[in-house]
């Protein structure tokens, strides 16, 4: 019988927390078991297995990271909904850099996949960025790319403690916000 409280929900939010902590790498279920009060294979009744696992925290990642920059770029334009939501992206990933991996290289299996649907999510509040600028629907696509890259890169390289000169991290990340303003203005 399962633990009173413990729900696949539960489970996949405990498992993303424990990512958080210790590095999606390094997530097992023994590990999430031992975290959640269970024995392994109790588990199993409510998450396929470690992929399984991983996709689903995965989804709970899209939706958070969709909410986030969502809520942020809300009555915003230009620079400042750029700015809202690059921030609002950057803080997700370093306040959750194991469930935002478990985002990364994985694939919907069809457009109804809770994956494909949270990234969709994600993407439109990107895409509402850019209706701030004169950006031509043919390149909408690589513009959401090149936020995509520097949100991303600077972002990871921050979690992972990659910036080690003395340099104000938050000054670099404001400048990286203006560089892309530019770019996106310039068309």
């Amino acid at each position: 019988m399962p633990r009173v409280g413990l729900d696949r929900a539960a489970v996949v939010a405990a498992g993303a927390a424990l990512a958080d902590e210790v590095g999606l790498d390094r997530l097992t279920m023994a590990l999430l078991a031992e975290r959640v009060g269970v024995r392994t294979p109790s588990l199993y009744k409510h998450v396929g297995g470690q992929d399984d696992l991983n996709r689903r925290i995965a989804v709970l990642a899209l939706s958070e990271a969709a909410d986030a920059v969502g809520v942020a770029v809300q009555g915003r334009a230009g620079r400042d909904a750029l700015g809202a939501a690059a921030r609002a992206f950057r803080a997700f990933v370093v306040e959750h850099p194991g469930r935002y991996a478990a985002t990364i290289g994985v694939e919907p299996s069809g457009p109804d996949d809770p994956l494909a649907t949270e990234g969709e999510r994600l993407l439109a509040a990107f895409t509402a960025v850019l209706r701030g600028y004169d950006i031509a629907e043919s390149d909408v696509d690589h513009a959401l790319r090149m936020l995509r890259s520097l949100c991303h890169g600077f972002a990871t390289l921050q979690s992972a403690n990659g910036f080690q000169w003395s340099a104000d991290v938050d000054e670099s990340f404001e400048w990286l916000i203006g560089f892309a303003d530019r770019g996106l203005r310039a068309g």
